[in-house]
C-alpha cells in the first residue's frame, strides 16, 4: 500500500482550460474539460492501485455533477476540503472515506490553502498544500501538490518527503552561505 497526494483537479471546470500563466502560456494544456478530465483519470489510475491511499487536498470539482468523476479513480480517497468544495458533505462521502479541514500526516500538515508560517513551524515540518496552482512559495516550509506542479499525477508520499528534504537542505545551504558572508 502506497500513500499519494494531489490537489486542485477541478474536474469539469471548462474555464480553467482558458486560464493563463503570468508569461501568457496556458495554465492547463487542454482545450476542453473533457480532455483534461480523461487525461487526469488515466494518469491517476496509471500509478494508484485500488488499495493505495490518496489524499486529495481540495478543489475536486467545480460543479456537483463532476464529483462523480472520483468513482473512476483508484484508491482509498480522503479529502482535505478546499475553497471550491462547497457542496453538502453527502455529495463527497460516496467517494471519500474521510473529509478533513486539515490533517496531520507524519510530520506534514495537509491543507488546501497554505497556512501561516508560524503555524507550520510550530506543529509540523512542512505544510503540503494546493490552492495556488502553478505558483510555488519560496519557503522550505511549504510544498505545493497542485496538479500543475506534479504532472497531473498523484505524487507518492515518499517522493513528497524526498523533495521537501532536498528543498530544506538547499535553503539551509543558502542560509549558511549568507551567514558566512556576514
Amino acid at each position: 500500500m502506497e500513500t499519494y497526494l494531489i490537489s486542485d483537479s477541478h474536474f469539469g471546470h471548462a474555464n480553467i482550460c482558458k486560464f493563463l500563466r503570468e508569461d501568457g502560456t496556458k495554465l492547463r494544456p487542454w482545450d476542453s474539460a473533457e480532455e483534461m478530465d480523461a487525461f487526469m483519470v488515466e494518469r491517476w489510475n496509471s500509478v494508484v492501485k485500488p488499495t493505495d491511499v490518496v489524499y486529495h487536498l481540495g478543489d475536486v470539482a467545480m460543479n456537483r455533477r463532476h464529483i462523480k468523476t472520483m468513482a473512476l479513480l483508484n484508491g482509498d480517497k480522503r479529502l482535505i476540503l478546499g475553497n471550491h468544495d462547497i457542496f453538502d458533505h453527502s455529495d463527497y462521502t460516496p467517494y471519500f472515506k474521510r473529509l478533513h479541514g486539515s490533517h496531520k500526516l507524519d510530520d506534514l500538515l495537509l491543507t488546501h490553502i497554505p497556512v501561516h508560517r508560524d503555524s507550520v513551524a510550530k506543529w509540523t515540518n512542512c505544510c503540503v498544500h494546493g490552492h495556488i496552482h502553478a505558483h510555488v512559495i519560496a519557503d522550505p516550509l511549504y510544498f505545493n501538490v497542485s496538479v500543475e506542479n506534479i504532472e497531473y499525477t498523484p505524487m507518492p508520499l515518499y517522493l513528497v518527503k524526498e523533495r521537501i528534504r532536498a528543498q530544506q537542505a538547499q535553503y539551509q545551504q543558502a542560509t549558511d552561505i549568507v551567514l558566512d558572508l556576514i
